[in-house]
């Protein structure tokens, strides 16, 4: 009883960082078996997660900025426009991708830092600035993209940032059709997860802090564990570990690692906890602003070169309902509305809980109509879950 009462006490404590871990399996779940397996297979998980890339990546940035209590409508045509520019630099300028990729990340950074401004500066609503740019951004791409409609993409390398994968140790004759490098970082993953939880656990029993019973820490290692090893067998049944994945994981690790060891991350929180007192308490409110909108402009750029390597193009229409994506993503993955509380890995989460939905419901035939519906569900359902739990 008392491992059932602790564990009880636990998830009623963190269920907003549990819930959305319990509806990605269930969503997982249910499609596995309405697909009779398709959905779980090796070659749908790799899709979704190379689907989930370009979204995941602007969830992070826009979890910082719904944080801080703000929000960014322009991420998407942004996205969609810089993703435009790669191509162009790369086809008409005829530069090579590792001057590209720098250059159109700052560009992002610097378009970022505009709304940024407006908001921090002149005190602008966020709604109001990141709207113009939606529409400046719009424009801005169908001018780019109007001699060509299409601008396609002929440099491998950068195709290869949305479509390729890590290779693998080749003339191996262990598993010879499992992809070998990737079930090795499965295994380092798995290795410095635990020795990081451990490390973190003696760390708070120094300072006499609060941490979980032996059976129940012994148990969430094992099933984190698990979790990970099994996703890792997954993929290393088709191609193995995408560009796409090492990167968002990359960008995940390197936000987490910001928002939970920095001051920055600190000031961040702070900001979105409570503004008046951050201010008053020696934190750089506008500052802060600035720099959460600025990274969103970079995340932006990530995130189109991502989606114009994916389709080895860039189109009229790319960035269509990113932002929307993005900001349901996060509010899935565990972001509050009302600020000060979300985790990057949070909005990993919310990203692949969307795609899930998606692909689950192509497989099964749903009509596009009754798509919008049950996303739309989803996302209302996680804003109530929000409410309800902040009340309480």
């Amino acid at each position: 009883m008392t491992f059932f009462n602790n564990a009880t006490r636990i998830f009623r404590q963190n269920i907003r960082e549990y819930g959305m871990f319990i509806a990605l399996f269930v969503i997982m779940a249910i499609f596995s078996i309405t697909t009779d397996g398709i959905f779980i297979s090796s070659r749908n998980i790799s899709n979704l997660i190379n689907q989930a890339g370009f979204i995941a990546v602007l969830g992070i940035g826009m979890t910082l900025v719904i944080v801080i209590r703000h929000i960014d409508l322009s991420v998407g045509f942004l996205a969609g426009f810089l993703g435009a520019v790669a191509a162009i630099a790369m086809v008409s300028w005829g530069w090579p991708v590792i001057v590209v990729i720098p250059f159109v990340l700052l560009l992002g950074a610097l378009a970022g830092l505009i709304p940024g401004f407006l908001v921090a500066r002149l005190k602008i609503p966020a709604f109001v600035a990141t709207l113009a740019g939606w529409l400046i951004y719009r424009g801005a791409l169908l001018v780019v993209t109007q001699s060509t409609g299409t601008i396609i993409i002929p440099n491998d390398a950068f195709n290869a940032i949305g479509n390729g994968y890590i290779p693998d140790i080749p003339r191996v004759p262990i598993f010879p059709e499992v992809h070998k490098v990737t079930l090795l970082l499965g295994i380092i993953a798995i290795i410095l997860y635990v020795f990081n939880e451990i490390r973190t656990r003696r760390n708070k029993q120094s300072y006499n802090f609060e941490v979980l019973p032996p059976d129940l820490f012994a148990l969430k290692l094992v099933f984190v564990s698990a979790l990970i090893g099994g996703l890792t067998w997954v993929l290393a049944g088709f191609n193995g570990l995408s560009w796409t994945a090492v990167i968002v994981i990359l960008v995940a690790l390197i936000y987490h690692f910001v928002t939970t060891n920095t001051v920055l991350g600190r000031h961040i929180y702070a900001v979105g906890g409570n503004p008046e007192a951050a201010k008053l308490s020696g934190v750089n409110v506008n500052r802060i602003t600035l720099v959460v909108f600025g990274q969103m402009g970079m995340l932006s750029a990530l995130s189109g070169i991502l989606f114009a390597a994916r389709l080895q193009s860039a189109t009229t229409t790319a960035g269509t309902l990113f932002e929307l994506d993005a900001i349901a993503a996060a509010f899935v993955g565990g972001v509050s509305a009302g600020g000060g509380i979300g985790k990057v890995i949070g909005s990993l989460v919310g990203a692949l809980v969307m795609i899930s939905l998606t692909s689950g419901m192509n497989l099964m035939g749903i009509d596009i109509a009754y798509q919008y519906i049950v996303r739309g569900a989803v996302l209302a359902a996680a804003v109530i879950f929000d409410v309800a739990t902040r009340n309480r």
